[in-house]
């Protein structure tokens, strides 16, 4: 059992009945929906890996009717829907858990099945992972990235930008207006959405 008294996600105290787990019910719900927006037919993969087929648009049928070929999907994109990319990182984390006795590892497969084999198991050992896994809050920030990613790719969104805050450790934190929260890498002082919002931005270097 750990001794935590905050979630380590979102930083809130936890309640009573939530004693010996590292993150609070509602961190472990959000998590939950991210893994599962990720997989199936619908999914957030699979809509990307159509970024891969030319002619077609993030959840489109072909386009037809227009002059030339279509614009070559990007390395970017191959790289993140081959192997190597969202499946293996998604199996690295299976293998992970596994390591603590918090799942078991499946083989082989087409890259569909295996990053639905893969959200099926994280899913499935969440509530375990919950109580004594101690990387959730690394687990959950790359969940939120690759979802992140695959959104920005398939609305054609342009990255958020990145701004820094100023700790009055003296360090920099590095962040965006949609992060859960971040942590200090000077003094490892964690801060939620709201705290990190409330800090004084870094003035930015002039370029030399």
């Amino acid at each position: 059992m750990n001794d935590h008294t905050a979630c380590v996600i979102c930083t809130s105290d936890l309640w009573e009945d939530e004693a010996g787990r590292s993150i609070c019910r509602p961190c472990q719900q959000r998590i939950d929906r991210n893994l599962q927006s990720i997989a199936g037919p619908c999914g957030l993969y699979a809509r990307l890996a159509l970024r891969t087929t030319p002619g077609k648009g993030s959840d489109g049928p072909a386009v037809s009717g227009t002059r030339g070929s279509s614009m070559p999907p990007s390395e970017h994109v191959l790289n993140l829907v081959a192997n190597g990319g969202i499946a293996s990182d998604l199996e690295a984390w299976v293998d992970d858990w596994a390591s603590h006795g918090l799942a078991q590892t499946s083989a082989g497969g087409r890259l569909q099945y295996r990053v639905d084999q893969a959200v099926k198991t994280l899913r499935l050992n969440l509530p375990q992972a919950a109580l004594r896994h101690p990387a959730l809050k690394d687990f959950n920030h790359e969940i939120r990235k690759i979802i992140r990613t695959c959104k920005r790719i398939i609305d054609n969104e342009k990255p958020p930008i990145e701004l820094r805050a100023q700790c009055p450790c003296g360090g920099t934190i590095p962040f965006t207006l949609n992060t859960d929260g971040e942590t200090c890498r000077s003094c490892e002082t964690p801060y939620s959405h709201g705290d990190i919002l409330r800090l004084d931005l870094a003035e930015r270097r002039a370029a030399a």
